[in-house]
């Protein structure tokens, strides 16, 4: 795979990959493993972003080994950071962020690949950074993620 095609994706857990019932481990939402697998299996890393920590966190990393996906690092931006908070940000480094909580709510698998992949599964992915180099060129601006999900 390309390098400039491979995204990082940082994906929260519970009302993201399963529903909420924290501590416990609720049903797995409708297509989250089988989009999740795919993602990898194009060169996408993925990244476990979320609250849980101990053995609930535990819980949640092997519930996600049993279903198919290994993550590339958990609540950290790749698997050898050290997190010290005197020192560094808790905001994971991801070109994506899925979560039930974004803005408008958890639009569901399906919808969260169609964005990815909107020319289909063999396209490159339609990722733009919110601010692109030519970002404050306006007469070569591409339209941001909020207006081609709100068109």
């Amino acid at each position: 795979m390309e390098f400039e095609k491979q995204l990082t994706i940082a994906v929260d857990f519970d009302g993201t990959i399963v529903e909420h019932r924290y501590p416990e481990i609720g049903k797995e939402m409708l297509f989250a493993f089988q989009t999740l697998r795919e993602l990898q299996a194009k060169g996408h890393r993925l990244i476990l972003w979320t609250f849980r920590h101990g053995k609930a966190l535990e819980d949640a990393v092997e519930y996600c080994e049993q279903n198919g996906v290994e993550f590339f690092a958990v609540n950290r931006s790749f698997p050898e950071e050290e997190f010290d908070a005197t020192q560094e940000s808790r905001k994971i480094d991801a070109d994506l962020f899925i979560d039930d909580r974004n803005f408008g709510g958890f639009p569901g698998w399906g919808r969260i690949w169609a964005m990815i992949y909107p020319d289909g599964p063999n396209a490159k992915p339609n990722y733009q950074p919110i601010y692109p180099e030519d970002h404050f060129n306006k007469s070569n601006a591409k339209p941001g993620l909020f207006k081609r999900l709100f068109r």
